[in-house]
């Protein structure tokens, strides 16, 4: 089963020149006005003259400033035509570990983070190796691997030079130790960092305020740990995010707790996007051997 991203949106932002509707977003309270206007510049329109931004309410122009962009609704206009890009969004799976060959990538963030870097919070009993509501994420999904290779991301990887046979996919500096239900609030692009913007925990969706605007733990940042996280990685997926939550209607959301008597095959089936998920959980569970002979 999918749901829509647009329900909750309390920002809608319009072609000022004819009134359609380009796409929206719900605003916690960590997205600036600067961080607005790059956003539409570099994400979301594929325009070169600069652009101008009014509050419909008031019709105040925004400015290049800090301040917390407002909720409400907003025109836009250029003298060049305001073109949504159609650059691709990856739908992914919730990426937990399901072979021997994320063990390491499990345990090397583990060791780095020892907490869950969004939030904050640390496990006080890894010293008895328990990790109990704590799950390692990978920044760029293990279902999409053959993305992954295809377009060389494992170029951003500067840790694993070393190696031959594994993919570098699985390099500690592509994950992040976060608590359970943020690491499935991060897998469905509802939660991300901006890396451009201090490292800032951007929400795009209600009820977790309180880790809205957090900064990441510096602890999986440091850059004199060769482990530490690829910025172009985290910047990868703060762009998907945008895609996900603020292109048009905005990109499905999918169900993730399936009950014990649901037919999953049939729901994958019949939602947008279900062909993919359907194709990435075989190859998770299914092909495991094949997927470990690929180089980065």
């Amino acid at each position: 089963m999918s749901f829509t991203r647009s329900e909750w949106r309390n920002v809608l932002f319009y072609d000022g020149s004819n009134g359609q509707l380009l796409g929206g977003f719900f605003q916690a309270g960590s997205i600036t006005e600067a961080n607005f206007f790059t956003i539409l510049s570099t994400v979301l329109l594929a325009v070169e003259k600069p652009l101008t931004v009014q509050d419909q309410g008031s019709g105040q122009v925004l400015g290049l400033s800090n301040d917390v962009l407002n909720p409400g609704n907003y025109n836009i206009f250029c003298q060049d035509p305001l073109i949504m890009t159609d650059e691709q969004w990856i739908a992914r799976i919730t990426s937990y570990s399901l072979s021997g060959r994320e063990e390491s990538f499990r345990t090397g963030v583990r060791q780095r983070d020892g907490r869950c870097i969004i939030s904050g919070r640390v496990n006080e009993l890894a010293q008895w190796g328990r990790w109990h509501g704590f799950q390692a994420a990978h920044i760029f999904p293990l279902g999409s691997e053959n993305l992954w290779h295809e377009y060389g991301y494992g170029g951003w990887i500067t840790n694993m030079d070393h190696t031959t046979r594994l993919s570098k996919i699985n390099s500690v500096q592509n994950g992040l130790l976060m608590s359970s239900h943020l690491h499935e609030l991060f897998d469905q692009y509802l939660l991300s960092i901006n890396p451009d913007d201090g490292y800032k925990v951007i929400l795009f969706t209600p009820g977790f305020q309180d880790i809205d605007g957090k900064v990441l733990h510096p602890a999986c940042r440091d850059p004199n740990n060769p482990d530490h996280v690829a910025d172009e990685l985290l910047r990868w997926h703060f762009r998907q995010s945008v895609l996900a939550n603020m292109r048009g209607s905005g990109e499905p959301l999918f169900e993730a707790d399936f009950p014990p008597e649901a037919d999953q095959i049939a729901t994958l089936r019949n939602e947008p996007y279900g062909k993919e998920r359907l194709e990435m959980e075989l190859a998770l569970r299914l092909e495991p051997r094949v997927r470990e002979a690929h180089q980065s």
